[in-house]
């Protein structure tokens, strides 16, 4: 015998647990395809686990929708659900990402020009088949009218059945399912909506509290060296986005995706250091932690400190930051700073997107608006890079820098062969090289002691493990996505001026570092003298 609904329409309740069917089951297909690939790896028995997850998934969000869903918002909140479930689980499928709450951050960072980079011909499938067709079943259908407190007495009551079965189920089989989130935590990221509603939450509530908190002021006895006071020198920070160490020509990848400088490094005139890991695996968590003091230890709480920047403008230096990304993310509010993402030069900006070199453009306009009795002590700028963002890699790299074809050139990196995704990503890192190189050699022909520092801020999954793009949880996340490349140059005048030597500065090439390193070297390279100060974090410390 078919169902039909009540000739007056739905009773709320029923259609409010019809809503939550469909978000336990369509909209929660990450997590059966997860729970999927464990049994055929033969790390769980299929009919338990399902049993229990759905059990549990289908209890918990029919309880809460119960709570939440009623007549009044019905059916924009309905909409909402479908497609916060279906955007998660397009996600999570396509790169094998999960959402957390840095993910959320990424999320609330990201800009139109990356949207645009994601934006595919299967995600609008997923959208319409996810979101516009259910949205328009759920939006049209009638729904009977009952009084306010019958309706609260029996939603409500049907609301704690559900909790307590799911409850009752997530007990029984708790030992199972604790094992089971232990060994396997990606699990627990995937369970949609309710990973995007703790991420967002988790998101706003750490944003509410580091607004209220006063800025502390760290390095107030900074200043600069005798020596570095009389040279003036020009520091470089270069942020680079997105390269892994896995595929940088400096680290023996099996192509030479950095010829300009292994050039440099082969007449040892450059230090790379091969073993650096990263703070986070997005740019969110990763550059605020690269210029706080507090190192990985403090990733969350940079806020309620001065950076950086702050100690080296408090020294007295001019303190430039030149940006081809999506923003700071709050680290330069406090200085010069000066966005080159869009510009309407032909060749750097081909298509209104400008490549990284436009940053080297805009360089010695940069200094040349400078104060020259404030730039007369010394300038440090940093120039942060679009560098391999993706998953747009063949976006990355001019035409002139494409060394390695064929390349991907969809959203959908699941849709290229492998060698395609390689060798767009490997020309994203070719161009940084140039850009480097560039830099290098602008820098070396300056008449003022310069040098250079560069580091990535995370790494990449090109399709390692079914892995896409990063931002996995740091616990989680493979090598690929926070090991990554670090390097610095000093020109001669630098070198003569603060009695330094590149035997000094390859001392400690072989040691391993995080992202805790960078404040220590840029005060080192800078000269700048404080407390902050730790040797043993500095990788050039031989040269201090």
């Amino acid at each position: 015998m078919r169902f039909r609904p009540h000739p007056a329409g739905w009773h709320p309740t029923v259609l409010v647990l019809v809503l939550a069917a469909w978000l336990a089951t369509v909209g929660n297909l990450p997590l059966w395809h997860a729970l999927w690939t464990l049994h055929q790896d033969h790390a769980i028995g299929l009919f338990p686990a399902v049993t229990s997850f759905a059990a549990v998934l289908t209890g918990l969000l029919a309880g809460t929708l119960c709570l939440l869903v009623w007549p009044p918002w019905r059916r924009p909140l309905g909409v909402l659900l479908m497609l916060i479930s279906a955007l998660a689980s397009y996600f999570m499928l396509a790169y094998g990402v999960v959402i957390d709450p840095s993910m959320m951050a990424n999320v609330a960072h990201t800009d139109p020009r990356e949207v645009r980079d994601l934006l595919s011909a299967s995600m609008g499938m997923v959208v319409l088949a996810g979101v516009v067709l259910p949205g328009i079943w759920w939006w049209r259908q009638p729904v009977r009218r009952l009084p306010a407190r019958r309706l609260a007495r029996q939603q409500t009551g049907v609301g704690a059945l559900a909790l307590l079965i799911g409850v009752t189920a997530l007990w029984s089989g708790f030992q199972e399912t604790a094992a089971l989130m232990r060994e396997h935590k990606a699990l627990r990221y995937t369970v949609t909506p309710f990973n995007v509603l703790y991420g967002g939450l988790r998101l706003g509530v750490g944003a509410s509290a580091h607004a209220h908190v006063p800025r502390q002021i760290v390095g107030a006895d900074a200043h600069v060296g005798t020596r570095v006071a009389d040279a003036a020198p020009l520091v470089v920070l270069v942020i680079g986005e997105t390269a892994r160490a896995e595929n940088f020509g400096l680290s023996g990848y099996r192509r030479d995706t950095t010829p300009g400088l292994s050039q440099l490094a082969a007449a040892g005139r450059l230090s790379y250091f091969p073993h650096v890991q990263s703070c986070g695996t997005n740019t969110h968590t990763s550059l605020p932690c690269l210029f706080s003091h507090l190192g990985h230890a403090g990733v969350g709480r940079e806020a309620e400190y001065d950076n950086l920047l702050d100690v080296l403008q408090r020294a007295g230096l001019t303190v430039i930051w030149l940006d081809n990304q999506s923003g700071c993310k709050g680290v330069c509010a406090r200085v010069t700073s000066i966005s080159t993402r869009v510009g309407d030069d032909p060749v750097l900006c081909p298509d209104g997107e400008c490549h990284d070199e436009i940053m080297l453009a805009e360089l010695p306009q940069a200094l040349a608006r400078l104060d020259p009795a404030r730039a007369a002590r010394g300038t440090v700028v940093v120039l942060h890079q679009m560098g391999s963002h993706g998953p747009a890699y063949h976006r990355r790299s001019p035409p002139d820098a494409k060394a390695f074809l064929p390349e991907c050139t969809e959203s959908t990196l699941q849709d290229c062969p492998a060698d395609t995704i390689v060798n767009a990503y490997d020309n994203s890192i070719r161009y940084t090289d140039r850009l480097l190189r560039r830099t290098i050699d602008w820098l070396a022909a300056q008449s003022r002691p310069t040098a250079m520092l560069y580091v990535s801020d995370h790494g990449e999954s090109l399709g390692e493990g079914g892995l896409y793009l990063h931002g996995m949880p740091r616990a989680l996340a493979p090598t690929q996505q926070t090991h990554v490349p670090m390097l610095a140059w000093a020109s001669d005048t630098y070198l003569q001026q603060r009695g330094w030597s590149t035997a000094c500065m390859n001392a400690r090439a072989s040691d391993a570092f995080t992202h805790d390193s960078v404040f220590h070297a840029m005060l080192n390279l800078a000269g700048v003298h404080t407390r902050l100060y730790q040797p043993a974090l500095d990788p050039l410390q031989r040269c201090g």
